[in-house]
């Protein structure tokens, strides 16, 4: 068994579960390096905390490419569209589990199992108790190992490049949408296997909602321009923000920018083992709150990041664990002033042994172009 997919293991014995059920999505892949398609067809692992083995039940046609793929022993349960899954997976909860309803609670993913595949485990094992899986895996996903960490560095500096590449070309007249594809062509040309999400570029008073989607606005001398993007490389994910100005964009703009600015580096000053996502949260926050824009700071500061844009650590008051080593996440305070303009800068980081470390390293001075 996988050393990711053993840990799980303990922390369902320790949980009193009778294991789990895992669909086919982010976390089966982390823990098993197993990918599919999404399709509507039912496919499930469960993963016994009695020591027995993994039981896979899964469409016949897949077996032969995840019998192939697996490097543990699992037990397969195969199933044609003939004859539908039900029986499969009635066959596989008894070998995993030694019985047709387990005695323990089955821990699923709540945030991504399907009413399909749940209806299709109370089918088969009626009286069936569940739990949620998705706290003890995102203790495993916060933090990275150094394989995971190669891969985000690569995936950052994939965006890095093209932010380089991309920032070069903007002007006044071109229109954002215009600019998105710009970006998004940049991202790919620098090597990435796709965007961690639909790239950002938020110009004038747009610049004033956070979650801006691109319009045919024509960017305008003055406009300072929020540009929000990221990378994918080998399924982990980049997310960085810069804001930029189109020619002089006056001085109450480079001062909310300097605030935001000084708010950046305070957040990732507070990073360091044993901190909480609340201590930098409140870190980047107070300079905004000090500086009489608190209500203009209307986000979270922050988001852990990895295999998914948004996962744990909460960087955010009421985020009170203590980040362990390993564990990234961003820090992108923010000011939005409606009818306005918006300032946000963004960056990756890591918590190292003895403090912490910015993946990111673009320029987070302002850039006029």
């Amino acid at each position: 068994m996988s050393a990711r997919l053993s840990r799980l293991v303990e922390r369902l014995v320790a949980a009193d579960y009778a294991g789990a059920a895992l669909m086919p999505a982010t976390n089966l892949a982390y823990l098993t390096s197993l990918r599919f398609h999404p399709g509507k067809r039912l496919t499930l692992l469960l993963l016994p905390a009695n020591g027995n083995p993994p039981v896979m039940v899964l469409p016949q046609l897949e077996l032969e490419r995840v019998r192939a793929s697996v490097p543990f022993a699992t037990q397969f349960f195969a199933w044609s569209d003939a004859e539908g899954p039900l029986k499969a997976l009635a066959d596989g909860i008894t070998a995993a589990f030694g019985a047709t309803v387990p005695d323990k609670p089955l821990a699923v993913e709540h945030t991504v199992m399907r009413v399909m595949e749940l209806r299709a485990l109370e089918a088969v094992a009626p009286g069936l108790r569940t739990a949620d899986l998705d706290p003890l895996l995102s203790e495993l996903r916060m933090v990275k190992d150094a394989e995971e960490l190669a891969l985000m560095e690569r995936a950052v500096a994939i965006v890095e490049q093209a932010l380089h590449t991309f920032i070069r070309q903007i002007r006044a007249g071109l229109s954002e949408r215009t600019l998105s594809r710009m970006l998004s062509d940049a991202i790919l040309a620098a090597g990435a296997d796709g965007e961690s999400f639909a790239n950002m570029v938020a110009s004038g008073p747009n610049a004033a909602n956070p979650h801006h989607e691109n319009s045919d606005r024509i960017l305008q001398t003055g406009d300072l321009v929020i540009i929000d993007c990221g990378a994918v490389y080998q399924g982990y994910h980049s997310d960085i923000t810069r804001t930029i100005a189109i020619g002089d964009p006056g001085p109450m703009a480079r001062h909310v920018y300097d605030i935001v600015l000084a708010a950046n580096t305070a957040g990732r000053n507070a990073c360091r083992p044993g901190v909480s996502g609340a201590t930098i949260d409140a870190a980047a926050r107070k300079v905004i709150e000090d500086a009489g824009y608190g209500a203009a700071f209307v986000h979270r500061t922050g988001h852990g990041l990895g295999l998914e844009t948004h996962e744990l650590p909460n960087i955010v008051a009421g985020s009170d664990a203590p980040l362990l080593p390993g564990t990234t996440f961003t820090v992108e305070p923010g000011i939005y002033l409606p009818g306005q303009f918006g300032v946000r800068i963004e960056d990756d980081v890591v918590i190292t042994p003895d403090g912490s470390r910015s993946l990111t390293t673009f320029p987070r001075e302002l850039i006029v172009v």
